[in-house]
């Protein structure tokens, strides 16, 4: 197999119970009382699509649908708007996946931000349609956050599976 640009060293698989921690904190880091700025970048999101760009098999539009309920749940939104904007923003993500990997991290987070943005409109348009505030012009800011997280995020989650399977003094890899 022809290896992508940007990867410049094998990955060992991901393990299931990684991701899942991983996407817990996200939940949980989601869920800290920080108060109510419009350009608070969304964790859940970048995490949600880091995995289904990494793990596209393993972390899908369902799962995602799952945490943007309990997102809904928790800030008190309508339910389904960050269900609806998840699970567009991981179609998104996994229909990209092949494409995106190709690329350097930092022209990575170039190709989601749009993913993001669009997510964020989606959330916009549906608390407007049920008679919700504006939030400000701040919610702009906020795609733009969550891509310059990008490299950030896939050095940290990646870390795990870059580390060599069995160390050997007589194979470095």
């Amino acid at each position: 197999m022809i290896m992508p640009r940007g990867a410049g060293q094998l990955l060992l698989p991901a393990n299931p119970w990684f991701i899942g921690f991983s996407l817990v904190l996200a939940l949980v880091l989601d869920m800290v009382p920080l108060g109510r700025l419009s350009a608070m970048p969304d964790l859940m999101a970048v995490v949600l699509v880091f995995w289904n760009v990494h793990q596209p098999r393993r972390v899908g539009v369902g799962l995602a649908f799952l945490f943007g309920l309990l997102v809904d749940v928790h800030h008190g939104a309508l339910l389904g708007q960050h269900a609806m904007a998840y699970s567009l923003l991981s179609f998104g993500a996994v229909a990209l996946h092949r494409r995106l990997l190709w690329f350097t991290t930092p022209s990575q987070a170039v190709h989601v931000l749009p993913l993001f943005a669009l997510a964020h409109v989606v959330s916009l348009v549906v608390r407007l349609l049920v008679g919700g505030m504006w939030p400000g012009w701040g919610l702009v800011l906020a795609p733009f956050i969550e891509a310059a997280l990008w490299p950030l995020v896939s050095f940290i989650l990646l870390a795990p599976q870059r580390r060599p399977p069995e160390p050997d003094a007589h194979r470095p890899l």
